[in-house]
């Protein structure tokens, strides 16, 4: 009898839903929420809302276009956490109710693992162990993967993560949100010298990313008060030379880690993973080091439930059920 697996994702402001069966993902129906552009950020308790409104026709979307009924249905599984509070207890309450109405056993799903096993969606597949640089709106880490379940993190943002420091940077450009596509956008038209940023170097494989936030907005501050046209006129290169900044402290610690751990398979996983600068640098990069490297497909880089659905395939296999007492957890850690 096949594995069949229906997981949902709402940790923060995408509503996901994804049928999986046998380890082969079926379908991955994603709903954005676009209420939150406006505010120039995600807004909790909107995004709360957006969820119950998105959640039943995406589950329902992706149930009808897998082909497989809610009684061929092995378990359901869904994100425990970390993300917001509000939006992670909506989906932790429809998987528990529409799995209890069905009978079926629950699967509970740590979201940053989850975006690493994303890279076992697809060939080419990761060969273990390997490192994986997981980079989000809300994670910097380096992440040691000795199996599927298997994770250890080795090094992580004392702070700020990269993603934040790329929206928030945008937003003193003045650009829209999500702004950290953008600034990649316009990064490609500018010269990545043309000003240059400090770089902090945190002890061991360890980031910080706060400071080079201060550093724009006081060099955006000063240039401002002696030209008002400066943003406007050197758009392109401050993306440029902000993104040449953070992409370089990423892959310094990145290299760190594949030296001391002596191990040249390299992924990256989360939403910055689709950063065309990142992407390119990494390739840069392993051809200089003789690294095997593996980037996932844009759609299993920004929040999905085709991860959450394979990480609970692996979770399946090993028997890794939860109760119905379990709660979600906004800082889950792994």
């Amino acid at each position: 009898m096949k594995i069949n697996i229906l997981a949902i994702e709402s940790s923060c402001d995408e509503t996901s839903a994804s049928m999986i069966s046998d380890g082969k993902i079926l379908n991955n129906i994603v709903a954005t929420q676009s209420v939150h552009e406006k505010y120039g950020g995600v807004v909790p308790e909107l995004a709360s809302r957006a969820h119950q409104q998105h959640l039943i026709p995406v589950v329902h979307e992706a149930i009808q276009s897998s082909g497989i009924s809610k009684k061929g249905l092995s378990a359901v599984a869904f994100t425990k956490g970390p993300g917001l509070m509000g939006s992670l207890m909506v989906g932790v309450s429809f998987a528990k109710s529409f799995a209890f109405a069905l009978g079926l056993p629950i699967i509970e799903v740590n979201h940053m693992q989850a975006h690493i096993l994303a890279h076992f969606i697809d060939d080419p597949k990761p060969v273990f162990p390997f490192i994986c640089l997981t980079v989000s709106g809300g994670h910097t880490q380096l992440v040691l993967v000795k199996d599927f379940l298997d994770m250890e993190i080795i090094g992580e943002t004392s702070d700020d993560a990269v993603g934040e420091a790329f929206d928030k940077t945008a937003k003193l450009l003045g650009l829209p949100y999500p702004g950290g596509p953008l600034i990649d956008k316009y990064a490609t038209q500018g010269n990545s010298k043309a000003f240059v940023f400090p770089v902090s170097d945190m002890p061991g494989l360890d980031f910080s990313f706060s400071g080079i936030k201060t550093a724009v907005l006081y060099f955006l501050r000063d240039s401002l008060k002696e030209n008002p046209g400066f943003i406007e006129q050197n758009l392109a290169d401050i993306c440029a030379s902000v993104q040449f900044t953070l992409i370089s402290m990423l892959m310094q610690k990145l290299k760190k880690a594949a030296k001391d751990y002596n191990i040249k398979e390299i992924a990256i996983a989360g939403g910055v993973s689709a950063n065309s600068g990142l992407r390119n640098e990494l390739m840069a990069t392993a051809n200089k080091l003789g690294w095997n490297i593996y980037i996932p497909k844009m759609e299993y880089c920004t929040d999905n439930a085709a991860m959450i659905a394979i990480a609970a395939h692996y979770k399946y296999l090993k028997g890794e059920f939860c109760g119905l007492d379990v709660v979600p957890e906004a800082r889950l850690k792994f």
